[in-house]
């Protein structure tokens, strides 16, 4: 394999690094230097620079979307294990549960804060959303997107910054 397709697969493998590539912000020396180091690109950073640019300049741009979406805050949600004998399945709660993976589940009856996106989500929101609130130190709980609903669960003193930064963050969505 050529040096040029090594460093394109090790940026690949380091979706950020594509995502900055592709918003042209990277500075190819520094990200060279760091993408030699770390995957042993024979050491030469001006090569894994010029590969890393040229790259780049095949990337399509970032672009954000243009989404329609609606937010909305939703305090007093529990995350619940439903495995054992569906005693905690929503349906004997004050609804359904608003997300559901496996035996866990999100319920509306806790001491969490549940953040619900409606509308035109898909993974690729889901990831934003989530890079967005990790920069904010908030610990999320559970998330997950499906259909046109994506919900973020935090800590109930959370949730006014949560809803912020999802609703920034769904302005935003690059289309990856």
């Amino acid at each position: 394999m050529s040096l040029a397709a090594e460093t394109r697969a090790a940026a690949r493998e380091r979706p950020f690094l594509v995502t900055a590539l592709r918003a042209g912000v990277v500075n190819f020396t520094a990200a060279a230097e760091w993408l030699a180091d770390e995957v042993a690109l024979d050491g030469d950073t001006e090569a894994v620079a010029t590969a890393l640019s040229r790259f780049a300049d095949d990337l399509p741009p970032l672009e954000a979307t243009g989404r329609r979406v609606s937010v909305a805050m939703r305090s007093g949600v529990g995350i619940v294990d439903i495995a054992d004998g569906g005693a905690a399945t929503g349906d004997d709660r004050d609804g359904p549960p608003l997300l559901r993976v496996g035996d866990t589940a999100v319920v509306p009856e806790g001491d969490h804060t549940a953040i619900v996106a409606t509308g035109d989500v898909d993974a690729a929101a889901l990831a934003n959303a989530l890079a967005v609130v990790a920069t904010a130190d908030v610990e999320v709980r559970a998330a997950g997107v499906g259909g046109s609903t994506l919900v973020v669960v935090v800590g109930r003193r959370d949730g006014a910054d949560a809803v912020r930064k999802v609703e920034a963050a769904l302005e935003r969505v690059p289309d990856l």
